[in-house]
């Protein structure tokens, strides 16, 4: 059985819940977008979950954003449709419509407890600020832009995968 997973928004007009079969939140994301929409600490799109089990309490609050990403001399919208809380903008989801049957929580908006990551990535590194540090611990991996690995298979490979 897959782990649930409840969310909420700050102002408590969003309450969310779905389940995760990959619910450590091992991945620290650095790209402008997370960092500046979520204000996460890199603690933003890092958890999987089954799209089809999103419950959603207080629907009518929830508004989508879906970055412009700079590609060579232009820009394009990126197909990711982030979630959030139109009355306190608390960031709750990534929806990807290339791959439907997956959401993407952000770790900081959900309420469970989650497990630890016995380790951590460290990705979208070309993005970060100077003044941002980079924790270094045993295992850890980093990465410019995407790491070698989904979520699934880093979940798999650990033994953490929640079946």
């Amino acid at each position: 059985m897959p782990l649930t997973l409840e969310g909420s928004c700050r102002c408590g007009a969003v309450h969310f819940t779905v389940q995760s079969h990959t619910p450590v939140p091992y991945q620290r994301c650095y790209c402008s977008i997370c960092r500046k929409t979520a204000g996460g600490g890199g603690y933003a799109i890092n958890l999987g979950a089954l799209a089809d089990t999103l419950h959603v309490d207080g629907w009518d609050h929830v508004e989508v954003y879906q970055a412009e990403i700079a590609r060579g001399d232009g820009c394009e919208t990126s197909s990711g449709e982030r979630h959030f809380c139109a009355r306190c903008a608390t960031a709750l989801w990534l929806y990807d419509p290339r791959w439907p049957e997956l959401l993407h929580p952000f770790a900081s908006a959900v309420d469970s407890d989650l497990p630890e990551a016995p380790d951590h990535v460290h990705l979208m590194l070309a993005d970060k600020p100077g003044w941002v540090p980079v924790p270094d611990g045993p295992g850890d991996r980093q990465f410019d832009g995407y790491p070698d690995q989904s979520l699934d298979d880093w979940h798999r490979h650990r033994g953490l995968r929640v079946d």
